[in-house]
């Protein structure tokens, strides 16, 4: 398809679902993995983004002149400098060295303002969200100031919405399960939100790190390396009537499928999306012959080579 756009706006959205065909066994289901890789920063970030200030804009929330801040482990904030940059906004992030340096750097080549709060840890826990969460709120009191907040925005709902329906689209099989990671609950809110409207009777599982299990087992606090996800707190935009449960995912094996998939299926992605393909197999492997699943590879394993994933 040839793709004229009259700007880089109009690259988000519209990315492939691949079959896996090595990593899944054969007498399990078929499993699809959306490749938002493609979007402009590399990321399914790229579509919240948009629809967040696109929303603000149409509200006559944010006005030329002011400055846009949020919080973010990166992907979002990669988004939102990306969209600040096409639209002319200035851009103030606050994020963590507990992110990934490519992440970090990638936020400053599109012109953003970043501020960095340190963890001693390394890790990524509540109290350091919250942190960021607390600077974020501080600096959005200036009149010239505009919070995209994004844990709190259901302007992300509908840039998932349109996801949902490209799956839509896409497949021609009925779906039988859809599963992703939660961090924002953008992506299941969105995708969900389609799939229960459609024909499809779609099992939707909500995955979070298996050593920050707040959703599937009810404990907070737990740390742990999967940047975005598993914060580890209620999440004001997760709707419980929009999932049928959730499962803790091993990081540990969330990162060796990442490198299964690049070796294997020529996939290169983040340990988000390995731990979404973990938790695809799983209910492959409870489906069986004949049905499908669906989820996401949400990035590219561009924003993780100076870590060890690889």
């Amino acid at each position: 398809m040839n793709r004229k756009v009259t700007n880089a706006l109009g690259a988000i959205g519209n990315t492939p679902i691949v079959k896996l065909n090595k990593v899944v066994s054969d007498h399990a289901a078929d499993v699809w993995v959306k490749l938002e890789g493609g979007n402009p920063t590399g990321s399914y970030k790229d579509r919240m983004a948009l629809a967040m200030i696109e929303g603000a804009e149409a509200r006559g929330e944010l006005k030329p002149g002011m400055t846009v801040v949020e919080y973010t482990g990166g992907s979002t904030g990669s988004g939102l400098a990306f969209v600040c940059a096409v639209k002319g906004f200035d851009f103030h992030v606050i994020s963590s060295d507990a992110f990934s340096k490519e992440k970090l750097d990638n936020m400053r080549a599109f012109g953003a303002n970043l501020e960095v709060i340190h963890s001693p840890s390394g890790k990524i826990d509540s109290n350091l969200i919250n942190q960021m969460i607390d600077r974020a709120k501080e600096l959005a009191e200036r009149d010239d100031y505009y919070f995209t907040d994004q844990l709190n925005n259901s302007d992300i709902i509908k840039g998932f919405e349109i996801m949902g329906r490209e799956i839509l689209e896409q497949m021609e099989n009925p779906i039988d399960a859809f599963t992703c990671s939660v961090g924002t609950a953008g992506t299941i809110m969105g995708v969900s939100n389609i799939l229960f409207n459609s024909r499809h009777h779609t099992k939707i599982v909500a995955l979070e790190p298996a050593s920050a299990p707040y959703y599937s087992k009810g404990k907070s606090g737990g740390k742990h390396h999967v940047e975005g996800i598993g914060f580890g707190f209620e999440l004001p935009l997760l709707d419980k009537n929009n999932y049928h449960e959730a499962r803790g995912i091993d990081e540990g094996e969330a990162r060796e499928m990442v490198r299964r998939l690049a070796k294997e299926e020529g996939i290169f992605a983040g340990t988000s999306s390995g731990m979404n393909v973990v938790g695809a197999i799983q209910l492959a492997e409870e489906l069986g012959e004949g049905k499908s699943v669906v989820t996401v590879a949400v990035d590219t394993g561009l924003k993780y080579l100076d870590g060890d994933l690889f």
